[in-house]
């Protein structure tokens, strides 16, 4: 289901909402086991954030047409890093000090940046293949070194997917200025 999620994400197809929405019921459990408590967190704000994206993307229609792939200024980027890097560091620190976490401050800080992804892909925003790229290759680490393998494995063939998204979601904002 999560590969699903993202190949029908890359095609602007309103059921991965669907898809994500399973296969965070799957994560939930898999992360805490595993001791990376953000993300099992973050599995849950993900299914929220399915029904979010199903929503927006149902209303953010017009003419029968999908919503349309937007670009959000640099400086928007740059406030969204900046506090990412600080909550990340707060959170990473209580992690490491009140709780067995592994790799308590990069869990923290992909958390926080996938959960800014998250609300970019909602809303249709070129930019969140950037933020995935980077969020995905740490994830790569994180499960490998969790022994999670075949998850890294996932992660390793979302990294080879996000050009293929950004390319996709790119062509098509130049087909809705045309």
């Amino acid at each position: 289901m999560a590969v699903a999620y993202l190949l029908l994400a890359i095609r602007q197809n309103i059921w991965c909402w669907f898809c994500a929405g399973v296969s965070t019921a799957i994560y939930v459990w898999l992360t805490f086991v595993a001791k990376l408590y953000m993300d099992t967190a973050l599995q849950v704000f993900y299914f929220a954030m399915a029904v979010y994206g199903w929503y927006v993307w149902t209303t953010g229609r017009h003419d029968g047409q999908e919503k349309d792939v937007i670009v959000w200024p640099v400086s928007t980027h740059a406030v969204a890093l900046a506090l990412i890097a600080v909550i990340g560091a707060v959170n990473g620190y209580l992690l490491d000090t009140r709780t067995d976490a592994a790799f308590p401050y990069l869990d923290a800080v992909t958390t926080w940046a996938a959960v800014w992804a998250t609300f970019l892909v909602a809303r249709k925003v070129l930019e969140n293949w950037w933020y995935w790229l980077a969020i995905d290759a740490v994830y790569v680490f994180l499960y490998w070194s969790r022994d999670l393998k075949w998850t890294a494995g996932l992660f390793a063939f979302y990294v080879v997917l996000i050009p293929i998204g950004f390319l996709s979601w790119s062509r098509s904002m130049r087909e809705q200025a045309a």
